[in-house]
């Protein structure tokens, strides 16, 4: 009876003789648009970083050592303290493929009740700053309920809330601005983030030190922690993450109530920055614009999922660059809507060519 033959040897010395590479993809060789783009797509903030750059290398050069003088470059980060905290939660909105009309309304709502507490019904100003950032931070949960639950569309939604806050801010306050000199008098911390401080030559309030710290801090959170890989794998595709176990529900909770935090501390900026509380600043109505303004110019993208946080900062920068430089060199006010329109039109352009190339 013969024995029934095996190939097992057989394999065993085919694969001792096989090749051992690994399988490998031949790399494409890229040129200098290649290698350039490659850079924009994953790091966006370059593109605003530039064009700060260049915006106050050409003012500095047409103004001289005015316009580099420490008090102007800290004037304009005190002019921007408001929009960049707003730029702030603005993005957070953005790069989860949605949009906030009503970040504006909103802080201006936060210091009307900061004031309200504390004048109307004689809360201490520390605790009327905590109802303040607490109210707007339930407002960006009704928002956040409403878009993740209900499945509304964001820009309806937070349109919808633009409109309540508006008539809740005059109707609540009966109108009525608490003045500055009262507010010095009677709750000084209420003014806290107008106080200075000095460095060098430098003059900055701790409302631009706030707005310095937080887009640090949430910088490193959208960078370097589970919760920001979420929100952007929610504005990226959210049906996705949620097959990959992402929370979308509780993402886009977190990031609506997080904005209404911020809107609450936006409020507080404006009243260290203005001094007094006002139910009709301007801010409520052209706030909103302003920070989508800040986010666009600095390259976040519109259709959620790519951008960064210190683009919005550089975004919001820019902006100031441009109206005090304009203002130093005497131009009509007018070329400053022109240019920063030109602007917004130019990072849209910029973001769909990254797209388009990367696709």
């Amino acid at each position: 009876m013969s024995t029934p033959t095996t190939h097992t040897e057989n394999f065993e010395a085919a694969a001792a003789g096989a090749s051992t590479d690994v399988a490998a993809f031949e790399e494409r060789h890229k040129g200098l648009v290649g290698r350039f783009h490659e850079v924009l797509h994953s790091t966006p903030a370059i593109v605003p970083l530039i064009v700060l750059v260049a915006a106050t290398l050409i003012f500095g050069l047409v103004l001289g050592h005015k316009f580099f003088s420490p008090f102007a470059l800290t004037l304009i980060l005190q002019q921007v303290q408001i929009v960049g905290v707003l730029a702030a939660a603005q993005t957070l909105i953005i790069l989860t493929a949605g949009i906030d009309l009503s970040v504006g309304a909103l802080a201006v709502l936060c210091s009307v009740i900061m004031g309200q507490f504390t004048f109307r019904y004689g809360l201490p100003p520390h605790l009327a700053v905590v109802c303040g950032l607490a109210i707007g931070t339930a407002i960006g949960g009704i928002n956040g309920w409403l878009v993740s639950r209900v499945k509304l569309p964001p820009f309806i939604v937070t349109l919808g809330m633009w409109q309540i806050v508006l008539a809740a801010n005059y109707l609540y306050s009966a109108n009525e601005t608490i003045r500055s000199q009262d507010i010095e008098q009677q709750a000084p911390f209420l003014q806290y983030l107008g106080n200075t401080v000095k460095f060098g030559g430098a003059t900055l309030t701790f409302g631009v030190l706030l707005m310095l710290i937080l887009v640090l801090v949430l910088a490193y959170a959208l960078r370097s922690t589970a919760w920001g890989r979420h929100v952007y794998a929610v504005g990226d595709d959210p049906e996705a993450a949620e097959l990959a176990g992402v929370n979308v529900h509780n993402t886009l909770m977190s990031v609506y109530m997080l904005v209404g935090f911020i809107c609450g501390l936006a409020g507080w900026v404006m009243i260290g920055r203005y001094g007094s509380v006002s139910p009709s600043a301007t801010t409520g109505v052209i706030g909103n614009i302003q920070s989508i303004t800040a986010v666009v110019i600095g390259g976040i993208s519109l259709f959620g999922g790519r951008g960064s946080i210190l683009g919005a900062f550089f975004g919001a920068l820019i902006v100031g660059v441009f109206e005090l430089g304009l203002r130093m060199a005497g131009a009509n006010p007018q070329w400053t809507f022109l240019l920063i329109g030109a602007l917004i039109i130019g990072a849209v352009a910029v973001d769909q060519w990254i797209r388009k190339v990367s696709a």
